[in-house]
């Protein structure tokens, strides 16, 4: 489903839903899924930082691989983040997306040594002839310690199997950059992780946004997105203040860099998509009281029957 046009739109990167560090809520994947399909979002793309990929197993990633491709039956192109330190790990995870029948595999750089940017280039031009599928680069300096240079970006997406570029570096100047430097790949898709500035993005040329948010209200950043396609600013400004309202109160309950996974989660199931908020380790749901927080979050948005009314 990834062919010579750039994947464009809203790709939320979903939660796993756990119910245990050991065991995938299937169940609550199901609603999930189907929640966000019947919410109008165009992809969907799993294990990445909302997925918590680095806390789980990896038996436990392929199950989140094989049971999200049986529920998802190809209505939408599926993307699988397979970043790791080991480039042999990652080339597996992405054999078993390619066997599930998923469309596009996701990877951000190798984390613990910081490699400079001449070893990263030759790090994805070892991986990617080895890669079964499309492969979309993923910008995470805040976890990975590296950021793809706008050079590099080129010099790397000379092999055409790299198709798309994800930036949650949430530097929009860095980010023009880079769709500037790609700008004679027509094929070539410019996606943004940062929900608070996708819709300026598209406005200036990205293709679409990876949002966290979308987990929750997929109709609402379906809606920034169609706006900012349309040039829509009226629209922009009204849907960008209720994306701000969410990003300043449910993801900012607590003191840690963990507060946007936890604080989405438990809305999540306050909300009644999934289960449990579980959180793998080394992190932990919150307790009641940051919880309280996030019901009155909640409750202050202009939700009707599940959905959030601009």
């Amino acid at each position: 489903m990834i062919g010579k046009s750039p994947l464009s739109g809203i790709i939320p990167p979903l939660v796993t839903p756990l119910k245990d560090n050991e065991t995938l809520d299937v169940e609550s994947l199901e609603n999930l899924i189907e929640h966000l399909i019947s919410g109008g979002v165009h992809g969907l793309f799993i294990l990445g930082t909302t997925g918590e990929e680095q806390s789980l197993s990896y038996g436990l990633r392929k199950e989140m691989i094989m049971q999200s491709a049986r529920i998802n039956r190809g209505r939408l192109p599926l993307l699988v983040c397979v970043s790791d330190t080991s480039i042999v790990e990652s080339i597996n995870l992405a054999r078993v997306a390619a066997d599930c029948g998923a469309d596009g595999v996701v990877s951000a750089p190798p984390y613990y040594f910081a490699p400079g940017q001449p070893e990263l280039a030759q790090f994805y031009e070892e991986l990617v002839p080895q890669l079964p599928l499309p492969v979309f680069l993923y910008n995470m300096p805040s976890h990975v310690k590296v950021s793809f240079a706008p050079d590099t970006v080129r010099r790397i997406a000379q092999n055409p199997r790299v198709v798309g570029f994800k930036d949650s570096s949430a530097n929009a100047v860095y980010f023009q950059s880079v769709l500037f430097k790609m700008r004679e790949r027509s094929d070539f898709s410019m996606l943004v992780g940062p929900e608070e500035i996708t819709g300026e993005c598209v406005l200036l040329g990205a293709h679409g946004g990876i949002n966290g948010g979308a987990n929750m209200f997929p109709e609402l950043y379906v809606g920034m997105y169609e706006a900012a396609k349309a040039g829509d600013l009226k629209r922009i400004v009204k849907l960008q203040q209720l994306i701000m309202q969410i990003s300043t109160t449910i993801y900012t309950v607590g003191k840690h860099g963990s507060s946007y996974l936890k604080g989405l989660k438990c809305a999540l199931s306050l909300l009644g998509i999934i289960k449990d908020d579980f959180v793998a380790s080394p992190f932990y749901k919150f307790n009641a009281p940051e919880r309280d927080k996030i019901r009155e979050a909640l409750d202050a948005l202009p939700i009707v029957n599940g959905k959030l009314l601009p």
